[in-house]
Parts: structure tokens; C-alpha cells; sequence
């Protein structure tokens, strides 16, 4: 059976980018690999202020706890087409981790999305994307974030 892998951030896109990837499954009769990948806390420390480890795990772990819930609800959606879906939540740096997982999961495909932040973005912060089409071992379908509007 072919793999395709759905990173997913739990945006407003994360919607669209599990219809395009269940309409591909349909298609290719491949099992969905759904994957959020939490990003660990930056660790701040200054003169005055430092802060509490106990504040940045709790918020960690709701964090952690929200990715699950919205995993196991996208889950629910996606079984209903009566797809083959998996669901995977790592803590790590996106790019590294979704072609960590895309090589372990053989995956033939790659489905996320593009938020379109603009180039100041994608130079100050890096894209995620853009990162991932750069190395991917497999094709990688980008969905944008809203749909190309009909010209008139």
C-alpha cells in the first residue's frame, strides 16, 4: 500500500490540505499518515528574568494535548471516506522531523501547505515548505492556504 504523509499544523489550512491528501489516497489507494510536529519551547534567559520550567512545561503539554485531540478529530473526518489513516505527534524542528518520518514511513508523497508569509518571513524565520521541498526523497504536493479565486 503507498504512504502519503500529511504534516499538519493545526491551522486554518490543515483542512484543505486533508482533502487534497484524501482525494490523492483515493486515487492511489495509499494510507494517510497524518503527522503534527510541536516545536520545543525557545529557552529565554536574561539578567532580570528567566523563565519558570514549570510554566513552560505545563504549556508544552497543553500544547501536546490540543495537537492529540485535533489529531484524533481529523482521525474521525478522514475514516469516514473510509481511508486508512495513522496518526503520529513528534516534539523536534519541522523540517528535520517530517523527512525523518517521510524516510521512515517509505512515504511515495508528501502533502502539507503553504501559508504564504512573504519573503521577509521565510528569511527571518525559514519556511517549513520550503525546507521540506528543498530535501524531500519523494514528491511533495503544496496546497495554498486559500483557494485560487475564478477570473472573471
Amino acid at each position: 500500500m503507498n504512504t502519503i504523509l500529511v504534516p499538519v499544523d493545526l491551522s486554518s489550512v490543515t483542512a484543505r490540505v486533508c482533502d487534497a491528501a484524501a482525494e490523492l489516497a483515493l486515487l492511489m489507494n495509499a494510507r494517510l499518515v497524518l503527522l503534527h510536529v510541536t516545536q520545543p519551547p525557545p529557552v529565554m534567559l536574561a539578567d532580570y528574568y528567566a523563565f519558570d520550567s514549570g510554566v513552560m512545561a505545563e504549556a508544552v503539554t497543553a500544547g501536546e494535548k490540543f495537537a492529540e485531540r485535533r489529531l484524533k478529530a481529523l482521525t474521525r473526518l478522514l475514516a469516514r471516506q473510509e481511508l486508512t489513516v495513522e496518526t503520529m505527534h513528534a516534539t523536534g524542528q519541522p523540517v528535520p522531523t517530517i523527512l525523518a518520518r517521510a524516510a521512515a514511513t517509505k512515504a511515495d508523497y508528501i502533502v502539507l501547505g503553504s501559508h504564504g508569509h512573504g519573503a521577509v518571513f521565510d528569511l527571518l524565520v525559514g519556511s517549513t515548505t520550503q525546507g521540506v521541498l528543498r530535501q524531500a526523497p519523494c514528491p511533495v504536493l503544496v496546497i495554498p492556504m486559500a483557494p485560487v479565486r475564478a477570473r472573471r
